[in-house]
């Protein structure tokens, strides 16, 4: 197996969480906006794409170089070996971005790419005629940042956040790279009970349930790269193995979620039992005003409304505050409450302990954090 480097792409603000994850799987990478970049084998292209939480995808770095002139761009994108990655026919899509370059028609630099690499592939492969492109799909991009580009390969195919349990959702679905970000933000243990009172569709109770077992959340589900040729099924066949054998599936979990509406209740309950979780996560129907745990020392994450809309602003305020009285009721859990309401704390009546900026799509949020009393230590 030979090393590629690589990159795991994320929103803005999980770049450290990403980096972490690509850390623990025992790969050293260097972290820039939204890029996470390591070096790795098919091995390793197979177990980010399987074990990464909270990362979009993971694309192979195909070339990288300046370009001032489309001259440039041709030429030295034409000089990477692209059949080591593409065979003969290959149906291989070219998208792109510039940002602060000279090269500002993203259209001209993907034809130019395009053209260049079926001029390297029909040379290599001894092709007079045009190239079928009708065998396994290699998604390539090009972007261009103040005149450097970088070429890649997505690895993935479907962004890292389907994980194929969601069968249904709301009308503002948390991604699941963030609902899992958010829980591993908070200092939850699976032997602490867990609470959702927005729960939604179910996916941060869901998401922190694949945490508290530490089942892959690729597991059940495909990549574009399996496809590929040089990626073997058995190098699939280790990762998943690897997956199934890391698995903690006798790890018990007491993990709420709820919700006003009893429609999106069954919603989440639904993809828990599509996600295999089905026994794990408890779903009620129930106001937040009414949360009141049996057990102490619980953690409590939840995506609250954030009255982005006209004529919701009144009823936003009024449930913060809420908020704010109902848990202080409870002071030895702790609070992760995420929002793009500037006024948060002054609403809730308590700042925060901590809070950290985060992007829900393209809302700017804080993640507003309040740490309960620490349990006592275990003999």
């Amino acid at each position: 197996m030979k090393p590629y480097e690589l990159i795991a792409t994320s929103a803005m603000g999980l770049e450290a969480i990403v980096a972490k994850e690509v850390r623990a799987l025992g790969y050293e990478c260097e972290v820039e906006n939204s890029r996470i970049t390591f070096k790795g084998d098919e091995l390793a292209i197979a177990r980010a794409n399987l074990w990464l939480r909270t990362a979009d995808r993971v694309k192979i770095k195909a070339g990288e170089f300046k370009a001032y002139s489309f001259d440039e761009l041709f030429e030295r994108t034409k000089a990477i070996p692209w059949e080591n990655f593409l065979p003969v026919n290959a149906e291989f899509p070219v998208s792109g971005k510039s940002q602060k370059s000279k090269l500002f028609s993203v259209s001209d630099c993907q034809a130019i790419v395009k053209k260049a690499i079926v001029e390297r592939l029909r040379k290599h492969y001894k092709k007079t005629d045009w190239l079928e492109e009708n065998g396994p799909l290699f998604k390539i991009e090009v972007s261009l940042v103040k005149d450097t580009a970088i070429l890649t390969i997505d690895t993935s195919g479907s962004g890292l956040h389907k994980r194929g349990y969601r069968t249904g959702q709301g009308e503002a679905p948390l991604k699941e790279t963030l609902a899992a970000a958010l829980v591993l933000l908070t200092n939850w243990t699976p032997d602490r009970p867990f609470a959702d009172p927005f729960c939604g569709s179910g996916t941060i109770p869901i998401e922190a349930a694949l945490i508290g077992q530490n089942i892959a959340p690729g597991f059940n589900r495909e990549f574009v790269s399996e496809s590929w040729s040089w990626m073997s099924d058995s190098v699939w066949e280790q990762a998943r193995n690897e997956a199934e054998d890391l698995a903690k599936y006798d790890q018990p979990l007491e993990i709420t979620g709820s919700d006003i509406d009893h429609k999106m209740v069954a919603i989440a309950a639904e993809n828990a039992f599509e996600a295999g979780l089905g026994d794990l996560v408890s779903f009620k129907q129930m106001r937040v005003q009414d949360f009141s745990p049996k057990k102490e020392y619980g953690v409590l994450v939840c995506n609250p409304p954030y009255g982005e809309r006209i004529g919701e602003k009144k009823m936003v305020d009024q449930i913060y505050r809420e908020l704010g009285e109902t848990f202080s009721s409870f002071d030895t859990w702790s609070y992760y409450i995420l929002t793009s309401n500037e006024h948060f704390e002054g609403l809730y009546g308590k700042p925060a302990t901590k809070k950290r900026k985060l992007f829900n799509g393209f809302i700017r949020t804080d993640y507003y954090q309040y740490w309960g009393k620490r349990p006592p230590r275990k003999e």
